[in-house]
């Protein structure tokens, strides 16, 4: 469970709950739909998000490797720092090095171009959920491509096959917060507002609610869990590859006192030399650059440098 000493909790934000979207106002994209191309840009363009079903992928992959994930977290503490190799592996409360804290603890994997071994149930379930969920995440961004009228639909979709694309998959652990008890109408940061810096984040979770996401006009809204969907967050590199036309969403996730989170999250990431730009594939005739080109791995320890809060893009603006 992730323990907090009562100065790191008081650091932690008590925002009022938001009300729910309805359901009719998030995105929903059917990928049977022949019309899920276009409907994929504009949800895109508008939110940087949306939920996808239909998607092909089986309940019983995400309900196995759930489980599986649920075991770790159920560990003795002492077992799960033990696998804590930093940036990699276990962590709890701490997000980052930079003071970021939250009521949740995590399991970050690389992923490899090459399956890990079956040495146990647990990879085996993890190996099976991982060619389906980037299977799924070349789909999205191969129709993305297609949207924009692009003719080399793989432009996007080639960063993340590629074999040393940086992309990783993480769990997110958000247990029960006992601190809120009594406290009514207010739930605690488990993981505090950011953007996420790959290209694409392709979330699941189970069947509780904690995701919000901020609309354009900075107000932010709760999204109502689906443990049978995929929700889908446009990433800081796809904002700029895209010169702007898609939105990388901010977002966070809040945590209340009854009960457990559990999200697990495929960040699909360009090679770590890959340059980023604005693609002349995407751009019309005179139009002006919004950033300057810069590789993924620049980009990436800039991440690392700043809260997760900051707007990091603002750095490689022209």
């Amino acid at each position: 469970m992730v323990v907090l000493a009562k100065e790191e909790l008081e650091q932690i934000s008590l925002p009022v709950i938001q009300k729910s979207l309805p359901s009719s106002l998030i995105p929903v994209i059917d990928l049977s739909n022949p019309n899920s191309t276009s409907l994929i840009v504009a949800a895109a363009q508008e939110l940087g998000f949306f939920k996808v079903i239909n998607h092909g992928i089986s309940m019983e992959i995400m309900s196995a490797l759930e489980s599986e994930a649920m075991k770790f977290f159920d560990l003795p503490q002492f077992e799960k720092e033990i696998r804590g190799l930093s940036p990699l592996g276990y962590g709890s409360k701490k997000i980052g090095s930079n003071g970021d804290l939250g009521w949740v603890e995590y399991l970050l994997l690389e992923i490899a171009s090459k399956p890990k071994s079956q040495s146990s149930q647990f990879c085996s379930t993890l190996n099976e959920y991982i060619k389906a969920v980037r299977k799924l995440s070349v789909e999205i961004l191969e129709m993305m491509a297609q949207g924009l009228h692009i003719k080399e639909k793989e432009i996007f979709s080639k960063l993340v096959m590629d074999d040393e694309s940086d992309s990783v998959l993480r769990f997110n652990h958000y247990p029960p917060c006992p601190h809120l008890l009594g406290l009514s109408n207010r739930s605690l940061t488990g993981f505090g507002e950011h953007t996420d810096p790959q290209l694409i984040s392709i979330l699941r979770s189970n069947n509780t609610s904690g995701l919000e996401i901020s609309l354009k006009d900075g107000s932010w809204v709760s999204v109502p869990s689906d443990p049978t969907s995929f929700f889908v967050n446009v990433g800081d590199s796809l904002q700029v590859l895209t010169n702007g036309r898609f939105r990388s969403v901010k977002h966070r996730v809040m945590v209340n006192g009854t009960r457990s989170r559990l999200s697990m999250i495929y960040f699909g990431g360009p090679p770590p030399g890959q340059k980023l730009g604005p693609s002349p594939l995407v751009m019309e005739e005179r139009e002006q650059s919004l950033y300057r080109e810069f590789t993924w791995k620049e980009y990436k320890s800039c991440a690392f440098r700043t809260r997760l809060a900051d707007n990091r893009l603002v750095q490689f603006e022209r």
